[in-house]
C-alpha cells in the first residue's frame, strides 16, 4: 500500500452555508445525470465496440472526453491547456493533486489511466474505472511479464496511458519526487524502441479568496466532504494543463534518467504557473 501523503498544516475545515447548500445542489444534480447518464451511454455503445474493436476504443473515449469536459462548465470552474499533444505511441505522466486531475486530464486528451489494482473495488469509482478502460497493475514482481504485455497491446493500439509517477495526490502547492520504478516498464525490449513519453503539469488556481490548496486532495481526506465543498464554492477557480514536449525512451540511459527528466519539466513549469 503507498503511503499516503500528509501536509504538516491540516486542510481547512469544510464550512457550508445555506447558499453553498443550495449551490452544490444546482451542480450536484446534473454533474450526476451527466456522469452517470455517461456511464451508461458508453456501456450500451462497448457491447458493439468491444465484439467488432477488441482493445481498441474507436468510439468510447469520445463519450468520456464529452463528459468531463462538461463537467467543468456544470461546475462553472475554468479550464485551459497549452502545448501539442503527443502523437506518437506511448505514455503521458503527470503530477497528481485532486480526483479533479481525472476529469482535467480526459477533458483534453483520450487517454487511459493505469492504477493500482485495489481501485476496482472501490464503490463508484472503481465502476467508472473499469468501464473507462483503466489498466489495473499489481505491485508484484511475479506479474511484471504479464502487465508488461498488457501495456504493449495497449500502447500499440493506440492508447495513451497515463501514468502519476508521485505515487499519491498533494495539495496542488508542490509536485513530490517522481517513483522511478514507474517507468522501469518503459524499458523492456518489447516497448523501448517504440515509445514515448510527455510530461503534463497540472495547476489548480483557487477561487478568489480561498486558499491556494483549495482543490487540492490529499491524506486521510474524505471524497464526500471535499466533492461538497467544490460544488458548494460561490466562486470557481480554474484549472491548467501544460503539455510538454514528447521524448523518446531509447533517448535515455535508465529509467531513472527518464524520471528525472520527466520530473523537472513538471516542477518547472508548476512553480512558474502557481498562483
Amino acid at each position: 500500500m503507498e503511503p499516503l501523503w500528509n501536509s504538516d498544516e491540516p486542510p481547512e475545515e469544510v464550512k457550508i452555508g445555506p447558499l453553498g447548500w443550495l449551490l452544490a445542489l444546482l451542480r450536484g444534480l446534473p454533474l450526476a445525470l451527466l456522469v452517470f447518464g455517461g456511464l451508461l451511454v458508453l456501456l450500451c455503445v462497448r457491447l458493439i465496440e468491444r465484439p467488432l474493436c477488441g482493445v481498441r476504443r474507436p468510439v468510447t473515449p469520445f463519450i468520456t472526453q464529452f463528459v468531463c469536459r462538461n463537467a467543468f462548465r456544470i461546475l462553472c470552474m475554468g479550464f485551459s491547456t497549452s502545448g501539442e499533444l503527443m502523437r506518437q505511441h506511448g505514455a503521458v505522466v503527470a503530477n497528481h493533486s485532486s480526483w479533479l486531475d481525472i476529469f482535467a486530464l480526459n477533458a483534453r486528451k483520450r487517454i487511459y489511466f493505469v492504477s493500482k489494482a485495489e481501485v476496482a473495488s472501490w464503490p463508484g469509482i472503481g465502476w467508472l474505472a473499469r468501464a473507462t478502460g483503466t489498466v489495473f497493475i499489481e505491485r508484484n514482481p511475479k506479474k511484471a511479464r504479464e502487465q508488461t504485455a498488457l501495456f504493449e497491446e495497449r500502447l500499440k493500439a493506440g492508447h495513451k496511458l497515463l501514468f502519476f509517477p508521485e505515487g499519491t495526490s498533494t495539495d496542488g502547492l508542490r509536485v513530490l519526487p517522481f517513483k522511478t520504478t514507474l517507468f522501469a516498464a518503459f524499458f523492456t525490449p518489447e516497448l523501448r524502441d517504440f515509445m514515448y513519453v510527455q510530461p503534463v503539469t497540472v495547476v489548480f488556481h483557487p477561487p478568489e479568496g480561498q486558499s491556494n490548496r483549495f482543490y487540492g486532495w490529499w491524506g486521510d481526506m474524505e471524497f464526500g466532504p471535499h466533492l461538497l465543498k467544490t460544488l458548494a464554492a460561490r466562486r470557481q477557480g480554474r484549472v491548467e494543463l501544460i503539455y510538454h514536449e514528447p521524448v523518446r525512451v531509447a533517448g535515455f540511459d535508465s529509467r531513472k534518467a527518464l524520471a528525472a527528466y520527466c520530473e523537472a519539466a513538471v516542477r518547472h513549469a508548476h512553480e512558474l504557473a502557481r498562483p
